[in-house]
């Protein structure tokens, strides 16, 4: 029963954390830069109603929760051509509350694109793009970007299709460094390459949480390294297949599909954990349908972030090298858990220094649960929540195997991985529901 006691603060922990995942968050918007012929023009993916319902986003988490959601919510409503009205009417202020520098020289922003999507979905946050041009003074080499504080957080690229170029996100109405465009060079497809390998990484780790319950999942079917091996194999191999696929443009499947399928396939992997002593004749089948659909997750985020036309080769290859370590990573770390609760024998000696190393290691990472209350800590909410604490959950499973003085891969079962298996089902049928119905 010590186990199942243990499954509840999993689940209080494991649904918080999805909660504050997949929540109707603020996005940072992105802004792209180039320069031709003395004019500098910045393509600005954003979200405009926010901006224009004067929505405060600066630190804040879900519109939802902004003073005037309301009026946010009736712009959102509008179509495109009534949304474009309402920004031409507001330019002249939006305009002003954007920096552009070149050297001593204050230079102001024009419109000149817009690019308004229908709302495919009510719930979901509408990315608009404002494209804006600005005239350079005669022989200028470099720039400065910056906007509002209450326009909330801003990544500026340049060259955009330049991994090694400058990138860099401001906060709290920062102006961006000096972007020096004197002798900016298309990338190289070696350097491309290892760039999109730490795109790929960070996908997994810290980010990828849904991702890191899956692995997990394929990870808690058994406690022997053949069954992680064919499962692992199957389903890398299918991910690539669908992220290459949707990267090249021969497949699209909206993410309203795809993201409930994707949470319903960790239910699965971690019901059938509970149930299954082993490696089933069909596991594999449906793990590698499962990769289809994790493959498509895969690209898009990867269609967020961009591909280099000149190197777009490089960039899809990296970004999956990425991917398949973060994996690597996750499998890794949860194994040298686990090594004291699969060999567990009696709790003295060194095995008391486990169980007291895992509880502190998980103390620490949930105490900035409370300690930074309101608002968290970035770092908090970017490492710890998606990564660190489920990891600390094992922990807490496997120094409570070590803690019963039981022995072999039955105990390592009982009390670690049906417990964790179904915490990690509960935690997919919760985004099954808000990905679909909330």
């Amino acid at each position: 029963m010590a186990a199942w006691r243990l499954v509840s603060t999993a689940l209080l922990i494991w649904i918080g954390l999805a909660r504050a995942a997949f929540a109707h968050e603020v996005f940072p918007s992105v802004a792209n830069l180039s320069v031709e012929d003395g004019v500098a023009t910045i393509e600005t993916r954003l979200n405009l109603e926010a901006i224009l319902a004067g929505v405060d986003l600066d630190g804040l988490e879900d519109t939802d929760a902004a003073e005037n959601a309301a009026g946010y919510d009736a712009l959102h409503a509008l179509d495109p051509a009534a949304l474009e009205e309402r920004l031409r009417a507001a330019w002249p202020g939006i305009a002003g509350n954007i920096t552009i520098t070149s050297g001593a020289a204050e230079l102001e922003p024009r419109l000149v694109g817009i690019d308004i999507p229908e709302v495919e979905n009510p719930d979901l946050t509408r990315f608009s793009v404002l494209t804006m041009a600005a005239d350079l003074p005669e022989g200028a080499q470099s720039i400065r970007i910056g906007w509002a504080r209450e326009y909330g957080t801003l990544t500026v690229r340049y060259p955009p299709d330049d991994p090694d170029g400058f990138f860099e996100t401001l906060t709290g109405g920062q102006v961006s460094g000096t972007i020096s465009f004197e002798d900016a060079e298309a990338p190289g497809g070696g350097a491309t390459f290892l760039r999109y390998i730490w795109v790929g990484f960070e996908h997994i780790i810290p980010l990828g949480l849904d991702h890191i319950l899956f692995v997990l999942g394929l990870f808690f079917l058994a406690a022997r390294i053949r069954p992680l091996i064919w499962q692992v194999t199957a389903f890398t191999l299918a991910h690539t297949i669908t992220l290459a696929m949707a990267a090249l443009g021969i497949v699209r499947i909206s993410p309203d599909i795809v993201e409930p399928l994707i949470a319903a396939s960790i239910v699965y992997v971690a019901v059938e954990n509970i149930f299954a002593r082993g490696l089933t004749p069909w596991r594999p089948a449906v793990i590698f349908g499962f990769g289809l659909l994790h493959g498509l997750g895969f690209a898009s985020v990867l269609g967020e972030f961009g591909l280099p036309e000149g190197a777009f080769i490089p960039a899809l290859i990296g970004f999956n090298v990425g991917v398949e370590i973060g994996q690597l990573v996750v499998i890794a770390v949860a194994f040298a858990i686990s090594i004291p609760a699969l060999r567990a024998s009696r709790i003295a000696g060194m095995e008391t220094g486990i169980v007291a190393g895992y509880i502190a290691f998980a103390f620490l990472c949930c105490a900035g649960l409370v300690i930074g209350a309101d608002p968290m800590p970035e770092f908090m909410q970017v490492y710890v929540l998606p990564f660190l604490l489920p990891l600390a959950v094992l922990g807490f499973l496997c120094a409570t195997c070590v803690a019963a003085a039981s022995v072999g891969t039955e105990a390592y079962r009982q009390f670690v991985s049906i417990p964790a298996s179904a915490a990690i089902a509960l935690v997919g049928i919760w985004w099954v529901i808000e990905r679909t119905l909330l």
